[in-house]
């Protein structure tokens, strides 16, 4: 791969991830992924090695030294070359976080940031099941009543939801107000009126936990309203401009180990007297997986840069690379089925999982098609511009 001339902290992160990917991960996938068995332990692991505020500001237990999204992107993508299942029990924390970081005040941010970076669970919840692509037409509402908010409806598919203690919400305050009657509360497992429905049972990342979540007149203070109210569409847009890139880096992760195990597979398997790699026709299929690996790689790096040194909107290059990478990890996987022949369709290899993992990047925190809604929409407006 290309040198991405990562600093001397980032080189660390990225070598701690991947031995925990090969000491942690590689040996229970299997098992957590038929089970469907929830990671504590490997995230446990991860927050051990202080990865988990990788992230998150010095000043509130972390050590993003100025390269959050950059930082969540190059663990993201170690952890998920073993298992993009069990890498989003970390991903998702940080998507559970980052509305925290973008608007909360510093009292919220002394409160709830310290939790996560020493390694509490978080999660995001915007969709539900009339709202996922089309989020301005959620249901669940958030009523003013007194010193706080009277909470009901429900979220589905909700990444780490019922693991995790810490919930970034989204709910209407005022309906008539469409996208402007949106606001942001950070909710904790266990208050009152609080609880979990539905485990979905999944084709792919079934080491991690998709839940609804429901709300029964769940009383919420005021000082946990992130923002101003009404902001809450806008604290979600600016995250899913910071973290696309990182569900691109889990893309990314998929596929660069789905090529790993191909290649050592084509080295040992032999037909006709002689390694299968030796046949042009299989090398030119690794040779396009491999570019396309680091095309991805090298587009996700650049937007999480940016983002980092402080771009305004980058829905575009944030759009770009999640549906860029999430692609290539569908081709990628695939295609290293077909190296693998008739037994890379067979659960004993681990090749089938990574494909079953992939499908999802193509779909979540904005489905492909609407990525590309975003990117030719900001094709538009620039040209206009001129």
């Amino acid at each position: 791969m290309l040198d991405y001339f990562l600093s001397e902290e980032q080189t660390v992160m990225v070598e701690t991830a991947r031995e925990i990917a090969e000491k942690k991960i590689l040996p229970v996938r299997a098992q957590y992924d038929e089970e469907e068995k929830f990671p504590h332990e490997v995230f446990k692991a991860i927050a051990e090695a202080d990865l988990t505020g990788v992230y998150i500001p010095e000043e509130f237990g972390g050590c993003a030294g100025g390269s959050p999204i950059m930082n969540m992107c190059l663990v993201t993508e170690e952890l998920s070359k073993a298992c993009g299942g069990i890498s989003l029990s970390f991903a998702s924390t940080a998507l559970g976080a980052l509305p925290i970081l973008f608007a909360g005040d510093d009292d919220q941010k002394k409160r709830f940031l310290p939790r996560i970076a020493a390694g509490a669970l978080g999660a995001f919840a915007i969709t539900e099941a009339g709202a996922g692509s089309d989020a301005v037409s959620m249901r669940a509402t958030a009523i003013k009543d007194g010193d706080g908010y009277v909470l009901n409806g429900s979220k589905m598919f909700i990444t780490n939801g019922g693991e995790a203690e810490l919930y970034s919400v989204i709910a209407m305050t005022d309906r008539e107000k469409g996208a402007r009657g949106a606001s942001c509360f950070v909710l904790e497992k266990g208050m009152p009126g609080f609880s979990f429905g539905k485990k979905e049972s999944k084709m792919g990342i079934r080491a991690s936990a998709t839940r609804e979540l429901i709300f029964q007149d769940c009383r919420v203070p005021t000082a946990n309203r992130l923002g101003r109210e009404g902001s809450g569409f806008m604290t979600a847009m600016r995250t899913f401009d910071s973290s696309r890139p990182g569900v691109g880096s889990q893309a990314l992760g998929i596929a660069a180990g789905a090529l790993a195990l191909a290649v050592d597979y084509a080295r040992e398997r032999k037909q006709f007297g002689k390694p299968v790699i030796a046949n042009q026709g299989l090398q030119w299929m690794l040779a396009d997986m491999a570019t396309q690996v680091e095309a991805a790689r090298a587009l996700i790096y650049a937007t999480a840069r940016w983002i980092d040194a402080g771009a305004k909107r980058p829905t575009m290059a944030s759009a770009m690379s999640k549906c860029f990478a999430s692609d290539v990890a569908m081709k990628v996987t695939i295609d290293a089925i077909q190296i693998f022949g008739g037994v890379g369709y067979s659960k004993e290899y681990p090749i089938e999982k990574y494909a079953r993992d992939a499908k999802i990047t193509q779909i979540y925190e904005g489905t492909n098609q609407i990525q590309r809604d975003e990117i030719a929409l900001a094709l538009i407006k620039e040209a206009a511009r001129k």
